[in-house]
């Protein structure tokens, strides 16, 4: 299936009903008086966040939603009935924003979890609201309101626990398939990742996080060059970044140092924010060297970069390396999420 990660929807609420001018009229009731009814309310537009769902592409298909209106009152005070609302299933980490003014409505990133996207308007008030001593036949109503009525624009954020980034062909594909269930094309080629892909490691049977393998970077993805841009945004919702360097470039021919220091310019470009976020130096294809080369070049590396973080040789190919990578991921997730659940008592 073809990733797709924004899309334009209309959303059209349900409008009210009208409030009923009725006069009660009853043999041997010579003054019966208004019993004009209210209308009922028109159905909202709510997006429900769905796991099963992993792209926005069925909103390529069907674009405009609209809810049911609610009937108008009737006689004897009865109440129109209310429209049926539209609940629209949409997949985690969904942003919405309103593409006239730009401001954000809100975000989906909880299974069931329903955002109201579009109000459907109240049911108008009948005669019987107007009755006084002084107007026994009052002849007033309200009419119903309209409902709410918006463009949307919907950009799908990938939830993942940990990114995987680098340059295209760096590993991250293999490493995926490697720790988790997870099946991306892998090949010997640049740019096989054309979308990103979620994978779960289980590290016991109540420990386990989400990774995700965000399509290869390559220099100027910032400024739209490639793929890039389409899948940096992915990596806002992530709490920790292996930074993927590929040991023994063949294709690309760029040097370990120059792949971390490009990379960084391009986060750095994108969203300053994200180079902030904890990030570890992942050496990958050590099997492609004798193994006190590849040691030594990954230290050369990380004497170059001045790197004062933490930072791994691994091999997917031959799983060398990678269990005690994630088990290392697990615990510094354990203690990120410590720290978050402590913070706001700080600020008290």
């Amino acid at each position: 299936m073809k990733f797709v990660d924004e899309a334009n929807i209309v959303v059209i609420a349900g409008n009210g009903g009208n409030g009923s001018a009725s006069f009660r009229r009853e043999k041997y009731i010579p003054f019966g008086g208004p019993d004009g009814g209210d209308g009922g309310r028109g159905g909202s537009v709510f997006l429900e966040g769905d796991s099963g769902l992993n792209t926005l592409v069925d909103f390529r298909h069907l674009r405009k939603y609209k809810a049911q209106n609610g009937q108008h009152g009737s006689s004897r005070n009865k109440t129109g009935r209310g429209g049926e609302d539209v609940v629209v299933r949409g997949p985690l980490g969904t942003v919405v924003t309103d593409t006239e003014t730009g401001e954000r409505v809100g975000d989906v990133t909880d299974h069931g979890q329903q955002l109201l996207v579009a109000r459907g308007g109240r049911g108008g008030l009948g005669n019987v609201h107007f009755k006084s001593s002084t107007n026994r036949s009052p002849r007033q109503t309200v009419p119903g309101a309209a409902g709410e009525e918006f463009a949307l624009g919907l950009e799908l954020k990938v939830l993942a626990d940990v990114g995987l980034l680098g340059f295209p062909n760096a590993g991250k594909s293999t490493l995926i398939s490697t720790v988790s269930a997870a099946r991306p094309k892998v090949a010997d080629y640049p740019f096989t990742t054309l979308y990103p892909n979620l994978g779960v490691v289980r590290i016991d049977v109540d420990r386990s996080f989400v990774i995700a393998d965000i399509p290869g970077l390559i220099e100027g993805a910032a400024e739209g060059t490639g793929l890039g841009i389409q899948f940096l945004k992915h990596l806002q919702r992530t709490r920790l970044l292996l930074h993927l360097v590929d040991l023994a470039p063949m294709m690309l021919e760029v040097d370990p140092v120059e792949q971390v220091q490009q990379l960084e310019h391009e986060l750095h470009n994108f969203d300053p924010g994200l180079m902030d976020k904890p990030r570890w130096l992942v050496f990958t294809k050590s099997d492609l060297l004798p193994p006190d080369e590849a040691r030594s070049k990954a230290e050369d590396a990380v004497a170059a970069l001045g790197w004062q973080g933490p930072w791994m040789l691994i091999s997917s190919v031959t799983q060398s390396g990678t269990e005690d990578l994630m088990q290392k991921v697990s615990l510094e997730l354990e203690i990120l999420a410590d720290e978050a659940a402590v913070r706001p008592a700080e600020t008290l």
